[in-house]
């Protein structure tokens, strides 16, 4: 479908999730909405062009058709004039009551008149269409209406304020700047104003690179932003993973017995820790001489941690790391919190958060290696000691770009946008390589500055495909 030419159409939806509910509100946008809206209100071309720009009137909405006088509902109506609106074109929003019926027959009766069903995002997609954002803007819309969390709140809302977009249109311009001083170098070498020189111009070339490098820093975060970073609890049966599963949820959700191997099956929570999305798996205990359905748990286990983004190794204090546990851990690829469990039952007179944040004991660091990804938390979760060091160690850990970054640097949350950033980053390193060789001539390098520049206006959208649009549309809710 050509979607420059589907602007024509005027499209409606509601914009609120079908159902049971206090108001319902339907979105009309295109160059006859505002005539669909007084046909619906029985008000002729006259009356509707008294209407002012963003003015809402208490309105009956007629059912369509000769002579119909029969009253669906009253409905605040509320008109957007273009290009003031948020498509661009003139907006008419109709608020009903809620349910199933009234809604549905408004939406009928606006497609009765001439409006067309609008396709998921259709409406933010024709903001981008009409100038109105760009489109990292537009993804910004979607992950403001999915955030699981305040910071994906957050970083949608900075996102949405073109956070994102003036720190690419910036680096593009910086790009463009590079291609002018190399073209005063080739064109104009006797003007009384030396040209740059290819050194200053490829140092010049690596600087760009490093801006854009750290945007790049920011992706794996951006996208467990959206996602939401999974962290598996592991450990022996009888470790203590179910309460502090049950802890760090709030609530009883997984069964807590003394008996080994309760947990048979992962149990999967989304959770927000110090204002950032998890999704917390509780698995099986691991050990040994399981029963057959134990076993599949444990299978289960085994595929939960090869995709973790950090594991929570339940041990309970005071009992040393054994071989097994150490072989265990040296094969795990994601940062680990060794969480020191039931910390009450071993302690007096001091506290579980004096000794969390500290180095892995002797045994884990003989196994993984010393450094900042390994930390050990001592926990009670009957006093609830040592729960916020671990969820301060949970935020750290996961989303360690963000928490550097401190808002300093804006963040990168789709693979489109990051894929598109580490092609322009080639491509500019590429510039830059290509001048400081020598080898190849500044007509030829120049080919590399054309391609990051493209890559960059991608990023916003500035040129597109329908295939691109698409990709970015098709998630999307209804009437957004």
């Amino acid at each position: 479908m050509d979607r420059r030419g589907s602007l024509l159409d005027t499209i409606v939806a509601q914009a609120t999730p079908p159902g049971f509910g206090a108001v319902a509100l339907i979105r009309l946008s295109g160059r006859r909405a505002i005539e669909i809206a007084g046909l619906l209100m029985q008000e002729d071309a006259a009356a509707m062009a008294g209407w002012a720009d963003r003015t809402s009137r208490l309105r009956p909405l007629l059912r369509p058709g000769l002579g119909s006088g029969e009253v669906v509902d009253h409905a605040l109506v509320t008109l957007f004039r273009a290009p003031g609106s948020y498509t661009g074109e003139d907006v008419v929003e109709i608020s009903t009551h809620g349910g199933h019926s009234i809604p549905a027959s408004v939406l009928a009766g606006c497609v009765s008149l001439g409006a067309r069903q609008a396709r998921a995002g259709e409406f933010t997609q024709r903001a981008y269409l009409n100038g109105k954002i760009d489109l990292t803007q537009a993804e910004a819309v979607a992950d403001l209406v999915a955030a699981r969390s305040s910071k994906s709140r957050a970083v949608a809302l900075h996102q949405l304020e073109r956070g994102l977009g003036e720190r690419i249109a910036t680096l593009r311009n910086e790009v463009i700047g590079l291609g002018a001083l190399l073209v005063q170098h080739i064109d104009f070498p006797e003007e009384d104003d030396a040209p740059t020189p290819l050194e200053t111009i490829a140092a010049q070339a690596r600087r760009v690179g490093r801006g854009i490098d750290l945007l790049l820093a920011t992706a794996p975060s951006g996208e467990l932003l959206r996602e939401g970073a999974v962290a598996v609890l592991a450990g022996r049966p009888n470790s203590g993973k179910s309460s502090l599963f049950n802890a760090l949820l709030g609530s009883e959700r997984a069964i807590v017995t003394d008996e080994p191997g309760t947990t048979r099956d992962a149990i999967e929570a989304v959770i927000e820790v110090n204002g950032f999305p998890f999704r917390l798996v509780d698995t099986a205990g691991l050990r040994g001489g399981a029963g057959r359905v134990e076993r599949l748990g444990i299978e289960v286990a085994r595929r939960y941690l090869a995709g973790a983004d950090v594991v929570l190794y339940c041990r309970e204090a005071g009992r040393p790391a054994d071989r097994a546990e150490e072989d265990f851990l040296a094969t795990l690829a994601s940062p680990v919190v060794v969480v020191r469990t039931k910390w009450d039952l071993v302690t007096a007179g001091e506290t579980a958060d004096d000794h969390a944040g500290g180095d892995v004991d002797s045994a884990l660091s003989g196994a993984r290696g010393e450094g900042p990804e390994d930390v050990e938390v001592p926990v009670s979760v009957l006093s609830g000691e040592g729960l916020a060091s671990l969820r301060g160690a949970l935020r750290d850990l996961a989303f360690q770009g963000v928490v550097e970054n401190r808002d300093e640097v804006p963040v990168v949350t789709s693979r489109r946008q990051a894929e598109l950033l580490r092609t322009a980053r080639d491509e500019v390193e590429g510039f830059g390589s290509a001048l400081a060789g020598g080898g190849i001539p500044p007509e030829v390098a120049s080919a590399h500055l054309k391609a990051a520049e493209t890559a960059l206006e991608e990023v916003l959208g500035v040129v597109s495909t329908d295939d691109v649009l698409d990709r970015v549309f098709r998630d999307f809710c209804i009437g957004k």
